[in-house]
């Protein structure tokens, strides 16, 4: 089984704390369209007798395509591709884009699952990050897509932001679950460098980020999480039980991928493939025929510390059999590295699989740094 992903790079306008690669002109649209028809084309032997189990289009903003466009797309991965009959199909989208007349076209494609960018249901807060929509459209958008038959969705939530009181992050979780949504994805904010949010903390515009803070909501998240009966399978994601992401669970269980468009990072167990992060060149490369990537071949220690990272993540945990199958008695080197958080309880065993715990997950990364070769 395979997944392949489609970047589709373009927004509306640059969200203050957004990092991806896109672009808010959709002057090359059409090209670049096509350029990732061809793209499709060019990698079609990327994957030898693999089944694709996923397909997702994430970016920028994919529902700013029409869906003549997605079907466009669809239909050259399944002419190239085994597609299963069961394949999870989604669509990153933006509440604003998500209006009747767009879902009914939509609901004529293969698309079966949205992942929609709501962020908060305040308005005051949706400014602040510079986001397109506002509450009422985010609320309106989940009604509309399940009133009109996609029952399949995720929402996106952002807590740790000045804006952001425990109260107002109550309200927001409540408002997940009053939608009756089976599935979140929730991340603290982070400030990464390049982007506008940046620069305002580093003119004294805006506060920084307050770790207390995101550690506080990220309790609260849980905990309500836990009480509505959702499970916690990856740090940042919360689904109903069997209505996990297929697409983000195989890409933190190790199964390869197929990276389309720019920026697109591709995986096949071996090799890692990013293509370049830059459309017009990009476009120009696709136009030649060739694969704008740089690739790198994983060692054997990239392997121990990749697999190490994306399953401590996950409610399925780190299998030890997995690290000694990777290189033989590594699982012992995990231990005795893993002893002092066993001490302190941000981590537990049971049978041959490490997992973090509550507590642990507020140390995921540094914990995973702490296990690497």
């Amino acid at each position: 089984m395979a997944g392949i992903y489609l970047h589709i790079p373009f927004c509306k306008q640059a969200c203050h704390y957004c990092d991806f690669h896109f672009s808010t002109s959709l002057q090359y649209k059409p090209e670049l369209l096509q350029a990732l028809v061809k793209e499709i084309e060019l990698q079609k032997n990327y994957f030898t007798g693999e089944t694709i189990e996923t397909i997702y289009f994430g970016g920028g903003t994919p529902s700013i395509l029409e869906a003549g466009e997605i079907q466009l797309l669809i239909d050259t991965i399944t002419r190239l591709h085994s597609v299963s009959s069961t394949a999870e199909i989604t669509l990153e989208a933006n509440p604003d884009d998500l209006n009747k007349a767009k879902l009914l076209t939509l609901l004529q494609t293969p698309i079966n699952r949205f992942s929609i960018g709501i962020q908060s249901f305040f308005d005051e807060d949706l400014a602040w990050m510079n986001r397109v929509h506002r509450a009422a459209e985010a609320e309106a958008s989940v009604k509309r897509a399940q009133d009109i038959g996609f029952e399949n969705l995720t929402i996106d939530l952002i807590y740790g932001y000045p804006l952001l009181t425990d109260q107002k992050w109550k309200h927001n979780l409540d408002k997940v679950f009053e939608l009756s949504v089976p599935h979140v994805s929730s991340y603290s904010m982070t400030v990464e460098p390049n982007t506008a949010l940046a620069s305002f903390i580093n003119k004294n515009k805006q506060p920084a980020m307050n770790e207390q803070q995101s550690a506080g909501q990220f309790n609260l998240l849980m905990e309500a999480m836990q009480l509505h009966g959702f499970e916690h399978y990856e740090i940042s994601n919360f689904c109903k039980p069997n209505h996990y992401s297929k697409h983000n669970s195989n890409y933190w269980k190790g199964v390869k991928y197929l990276g389309i468009g720019p920026s697109a990072h591709s995986y096949n167990g071996e090799i890692r493939q990013w293509n370049v992060a830059n459309n017009a060149k990009y476009i120009q490369a696709i136009v030649e025929n060739k694969l704008p990537a740089e690739t790198e071949v994983l060692t054997e220690t990239n392997r121990l510390n990749e697999y190490i990272m994306t399953s401590l993540r996950t409610m399925w945990g780190l299998d030890l059999d997995k690290l000694n199958a990777i290189a033989a008695a590594s699982a012992n080197e995990v231990l005795k590295a893993a002893q002092s958080y066993f001490e302190r309880g941000w981590i537990a065993q049971k049978n041959n699989i490490i997992y973090l715990t509550p507590t642990g997950k507020l140390y995921a990364d540094h914990i995973a740094a702490a296990l690497f070769f």
